[in-house]
Order: C-alpha cells, then sequence, then structure tokens
C-alpha cells in the first residue's frame, strides 16, 4: 500500500516540503492533513490493522454468537424459536438504546479512552453470557452486550480514519469490511472445535458447563484482547486537534512519523499546527469547542442532527433510513437465521438418508400438535460438521462479494450496483423456495448473504455523497440505527414466518430486497464521485 501524495512528492497539486539539514520548509502551521501525509504509511499503520483485527471481530461476534450457539443449548436452556428470535433481536435492540450516546461520549471522551473501556466492558458482559444457565440471563448478557458495543463499534471507524490522510481513507474502510468478513469466518472454524463436544461439567447444584458455555467464554477473550491492545495506543491527533491539545497532537504524529520511518522523532518536518478551533469559529454546524462541558457537547450534537430534518436534507434522509431498515431487515434475519436452517437440513437428512429438499426441512419448525400432546426427550445432534462448514462457505463467498463490489463500484457507481446487489439478492432469497438439495440451498445462500452484505455497506458510501462532511456522521448514525431497528423487527417476526411454512420466510426476504433496489432509485446520487 502507498501513502499517495507523500511519497510521490506532492501535496495537494504542489510540490511537497522536504527536509534539508535541520530546517523545513514548513514554517507556517500545518492543518491535518499535511501533518499525517508528512508522517507517512508503515509500521504504525500496519500494528494499528492488527489491533483492529480482534476489535473488529467483537462487533461480530457480538451479533453472531448465538446463531452458531442455538443447536447446541436448545435443550440445555429450553429454548423455543420466539425465544431463539428475541436473542437475535435482543443485541440490535441494545444498540439502538445508545445509538446516539456513544457519538456524544466519543467526541466528549475521545476515540482512546472509548474503545479501551468499551471493549472491556463488552468482555465483561461476554464472560456473563457465557456462564448463563437460563435464557433470562443469557437476554440480560446480550442486551447489555449489543448496548455497550455500538461505542467502541464506532469509534474504531473513527479512529482508524482519522489516522490516514484523505487518499487513503477509503482504502483503510475497505481493509476495515474485511476484517469484519473474516470474524464472521472465525465463528463456524471455532464452533467446529468446540459445540460438538459433549461436555458437562457440575460446579454445586445449580452451575452447569456445556460446550456453548466454552464456546461463548473463548469468544470474551477477542474484546479483552482489544481492550488491552488499545492501552498501548496513541489518542487520534484529529480528535486531539480539534479539542486544541495541538502539542498533545504534534507528539502523537512525531510517534507515527518515527515508528514508520525509522527516524528520530525531532526530524519530523511538522513544527506547529494550525488551530482548528479558530478555523471552525465560523462554522455553524459542525464546530467543536475545545475543553467543552458535557453540556456543551451535547448542544454541538443537536446542532450537527438539527439541519438533517430541515430542507433540502430531510426527504433524503427520511428515504435513506427507510432503505437501511429494509436492507438490515432483509439481511440479518436470514443471515442469523441461516445456521438452524443447515442444521433442520443436517437433521432431516440424516433422519431420512437422503438429500433435503429445503422447504422439507423448514417443515420441521411447524408446531406438531401431537408432540405438543406427547412431549419427547429433547435431544442434540451433534453429528453436524456439515452445518459449519456450510456456515464457512457462505463466509467465504460474502469476502469474495466485497472484493468484487470494490472492483465495480467506481465503473457501474454506487447507485446502480446497489440495485445489481439487491435485485442478486432478492432474486436469490425467492430462489430458495424451490431448492431441491443442500448443494443448490448453499448456493443461493451464498449469493444472498454476499450481495445483501455489500449493499449495506455500499449505502454508507451513497450517504457520503448526499451530506456534508459536517452532517455524514449523524447521518451515518442514523441509518445504523434505522437499520439494527429493522433488524429487531425482523428476527421477531422470523419465527412467526417459519412456523407459517416455507414461502413466507424466503419470499419476505426476497421482497424486502427487492424493495430496497427500487427505493435508491430515488436518491439523487453523483455517480461520478469515486468511493476513495
Amino acid at each position: 500500500m502507498t501513502v499517495g501524495d507523500a511519497e510521490t512528492g506532492e501535496f495537494n497539486g504542489k510540490e511537497f516540503p522536504q527536509e534539508n539539514g535541520d530546517k523545513t520548509e514548513f514554517e507556517e502551521p500545518a492543518d491535518f492533513e499535511k501533518a499525517i501525509v508528512a508522517a507517512k504509511w508503515g509500521k504504525f499503520h500496519l500494528l494499528v490493522y492488527a489491533i483492529s483485527i480482534t476489535s473488529g471481530w467483537s462487533s461480530i461476534f457480538e451479533t453472531t454468537t448465538m446463531s452458531y450457539v442455538f443447536p447446541a443449548a436448545e435443550c440445555d436452556l429450553d429454548l423455543k424459536l420466539e425465544h431463539k428470535g428475541l436473542l437475535n433481536a435482543i443485541t440490535y435492540t441494545g444498540m439502538i438504546s445508545t445509538g446516539f450516546v456513544w457519538g456524544y461520549l466519543c467526541d466528549t471522551l475521545g476515540r482512546k479512552k472509548l474503545l479501551v473501556t468499551g471493549y472491556l466492558l463488552d468482555a465483561i458482559f461476554v464472560f456473563l453470557a457465557s456462564s448463563s444457565q437460563s435464557f433470562a440471563m443469557l437476554m440480560v448478557a446480550k442486551f447489555f452486550g449489543g448496548f455497550i458495543i455500538n461505542g467502541p463499534f464506532s469509534a474504531i471507524t473513527t479512529y482508524l480514519s482519522e489516522l490516514h490522510c484523505t487518499k487513503q481513507r477509503g482504502k483503510a474502510q475497505f481493509l476495515l469490511d474485511i476484517i469484519y468478513s473474516a470474524g464472521t469466518l472465525v465463528l463456524p472454524v471455532l464452533a467446529i472445535y468446540i459445540l460438538p463436544l459433549n461436555i458437562r461439567i457440575n460446579l454445586g447444584d445449580i452451575f452447569v458447563i456445556h460446550s456453548w458455555n466454552i464456546y461463548l467464554f473463548i469468544c470474551a477473550f477477542v474484546p479483552l484482547t482489544s481492550a488491552i491492545a488499545f492501552l498501548f495506543l496513541p489518542e487520534s491527533p484529529k480528535f486531539l486537534m480539534t479539542t486544541g491539545k495541538n502539542e498533545k497532537a504534534l507528539k502523537v504524529f512525531k510517534k507515527i512519523y518515527s515508528m514508520n520511518t525509522g527516524q528520530p522523532e525531532e526530524t519530523f518536518p511538522i513544527k506547529s499546527l494550525q488551530n482548528e478551533i479558530e478555523l471552525n469559529s465560523g462554522n455553524k454546524y459542525g464546530k467543536v469547542t475545545a475543553n467543552r462541558s458535557k453540556s456543551k457537547a451535547f448542544l454541538e450534537g443537536w446542532q450537527q442532527l438539527k439541519p438533517l430534518f430541515h430542507r433540502p436534507y430531510r426527504s433524503k434522509i427520511i428515504l435513506v433510513c427507510i432503505i437501511q431498515c429494509l436492507t438490515m431487515n432483509s439481511l440479518n434475519t436470514l443471515r442469523l437465521w441461516l445456521p438452524q436452517i443447515f442444521q433442520a437440513m443436517n437433521d432431516y437428512e440424516l433422519a431420512h438418508n437422503s438429500s433435503a429438499a429445503l422447504c422439507d426441512a423448514v417443515a420441521a419448525f411447524k408446531p406438531n400438535e401431537t408432540l405438543e400432546l406427547e412431549p419427547t426427550e429433547c435431544v442434540v445432534n451433534t453429528n453436524n460438521n456439515s452445518v459449519y462448514i456450510n456456515s464457512i462457505i457462505v463466509c467465504v463467498a460474502t469476502i469474495l462479494a466485497y472484493v468484487i463490489a470494490t472492483g465495480l463500484i467506481n465503473k457501474v457507481g454506487k447507485k446502480r450496483l446497489f440495485v445489481l446487489m439487491s435485485v442478486t439478492s432478492g432474486v436469490s432469497a425467492m430462489a430458495l423456495y424451490f431448492s431441491r438439495s443442500t448443494v443448490v440451498t448453499l448456493i443461493l445462500a451464498s449469493i444472498f448473504i454476499g450481495a445483501g452484505s455489500v449493499t449495506i455497506n455500499n449505502m454508507l458510501a451513497v450517504i457520503v455523497e448526499m451530506f456534508p462532511t459536517t452532517l455524514r456522521t449523524m447521518t451515518v448514525a442514523l441509518a445504523m440505527m434505522s437499520g439494527r431497528a429493522g433488524a429487531v423487527l425482523g428476527n421477531t417476526l422470523y419465527p412467526l414466518l417459519l412456523k407459517a411454512g416455507c414461502g413466507p420466510v424466503f419470499f419476505y426476504n426476497g421482497l424486502l430486497s427487492l424493495s430496497c433496489g427500487l427505493l435508491v432509485l430515488l436518491l439523487p446520487v453523483d455517480e461520478s464521485a469515486s468511493l476513495t
């Protein structure tokens, strides 16, 4: 990876200032962009990417682990379909409850403090979830896990972007998306080795440890590792500059420069930084005040939110939120229920010794009045490696979808790509109704999840072009909150759809995706603008 202007000797079309002995051509205070370019790109950024791996995985683990726990914990916790839907939805409910609070805290406390505290608290609640002995206890732990993870999820994205120059920021976000996708790949790999184990350890009369408890316990070390790692990283220099702490920001730039180049900190060509407080003094929206009180920070946050509900942005933000709500409703229902569906297909194949038509397997979710009158012993099928292997294949397909989309986005445009991916995911979801084998189901599910995942991230890129810089953060926050509300609604309804039959399940997902493809045509997007 290159640094762009820093390596070509140019900056914004001009010759990049070079060092001359102990002197430098930077006689005037530098803005953030000049300073971060001068700090170069290198070992420091690679270190941050390495730490971002466990950070990105923490967010994925918080929302996705239950998908793999359900089949293993079904008997231990006496889980019904409604319970599973609530457990999938409760994490997103926790995220929604703190949608704006974390943005306010991130701008008040700083990126580093929020990352350390947030990941540490998340680890505590994952440990609590791993010790759950009842459905209610697990629900409480997952709610507070979602409540907490929303903060560091936003902070890591901001922190990473603020360590790159403008030309590198898009690539940094792309790498973060790959890291998130890799996290979905880790979960089924871990599940293969842990969940099929027949473990039952009694600690006292009421505390029992099963394989799924150990699975969640291991997952808790991911956010814990992130919390410890961020203790050794500096605060974002951009945050320090916007809060008037230029001396501390300059020290951070020097450390980045020294680590990237191997040169002494004293040779950093920037000697002073611009006072961003004075520069932003005339900016009505997005103004940040140094050493501001918490009430002042809250008012400044409201100033960023207020113009979104007035012309010309009101209609745009409403449409964006509706699209994101429907997109995440469709994707994060089938995505989170897919391991359960694969488990149903695996159980069907073992019972009938033949390949399962998807609708025949889904029929197992329908209430059986005879079984309800004559309850049978609950048995967990641990001969289910195919369930996790299928999940791994879907995750790999999603990563490939991101790679393909990155190559297409500037060729076909963000708006056209969104329509293409929405139609693709919608058609593949409805085609699942006609699947007559596990292989066909796997292919169609991979296409649906891959295309649907691209649409969510593509919408964030569309937002960047539709709204000015000072409104983008709040717009993204509102869009993601709407999306999570959609995920809550979808996972609450899904058990009812599964009980209703095969058709309602997959046509529900398909029609939602197709609707998003139509709605995005109403958005005014400049297709000539580049993602990066």
